[in-house]
């Protein structure tokens, strides 16, 4: 397959290994091309760049007909994040294309309309929750339980609600198409509380610009 060389049909791979499982989605111009979605518990690390290069390969494609990168960024698991977040920063780097970074309760509302929230389930009775008014501004993501979710407008996605309208690969494929062209920044993992196995600590690790 020849991808069209035209500004307004990027190809974007995004990618997610924030939870137990590994997924990753190919997006060029508004088509998925292929997408796929492996559920582990574990082998993240060992299983996301065969996952890619399997992406890539159902859909005739190779590494250097990207345009950009996309990854989701968390919150979620801890190990999960950094592992996603360390290959897209060597993706880019090693290929020369942008890698946006999205969150992933964004990633969850791509597709609804006008204000509502997101809730990923972060186990321990616990939940990420983010909403958005209806003038489209985010409030700060945050954890909260199923007896304590904040007044909010619109539906609720996620684990608290309905489910998401778009796998969260494609999702998160779909946002960085738009932004590629006007992000400076460099992916950098969102955490909304420490790793289960590490030592508490106030703040999570830095990952250097």
């Amino acid at each position: 397959m020849t991808r069209p060389d035209t500004s307004d049909s990027p190809c974007v791979l995004a990618f997610d290994s924030s939870g137990g499982y590994c997924a990753a989605a190919l997006l060029n111009g508004d088509d998925v091309l292929a997408h796929q979605h492996d559920e582990m518990a574990k082998g993240q690390a060992e299983n996301l760049m065969g996952l890619l290069a399997d992406v890539l390969k159902n859909a005739g494609m190779e590494y250097r007909d990207l345009d950009a990168l996309g990854v989701a960024v968390g919150p979620g698991n801890f190990t999960g994040i950094r592992i996603a977040v360390s290959a897209a920063r060597g993706l880019s780097y090693g290929l020369k294309i942008p890698a946006v970074g999205v969150s992933n309760l964004e990633a969850m509302r791509e597709g609804t309309e006008g204000p509502c929230a997101a809730s990923i389930d972060a186990r321990r009775n616990q939940y990420y929750f983010q909403s958005v008014d209806a003038g489209g501004t985010e409030n700060s993501p945050k954890l909260i339980t199923q007896d304590s979710v904040p007044d909010h407008e619109g539906p609720m996605i996620g684990a608290l609600g309905l489910p998401a309208k778009l796998p969260v690969a494609e999702a998160v494929a779909r946002i960085a198409a738009r932004r590629f062209r006007h992000n400076p920044d460099r992916p950098a993992p969102l955490y909304l509380r420490p790793a289960d196995a590490a030592p508490a600590r106030d703040t999570p690790p830095n990952i250097l610009p």
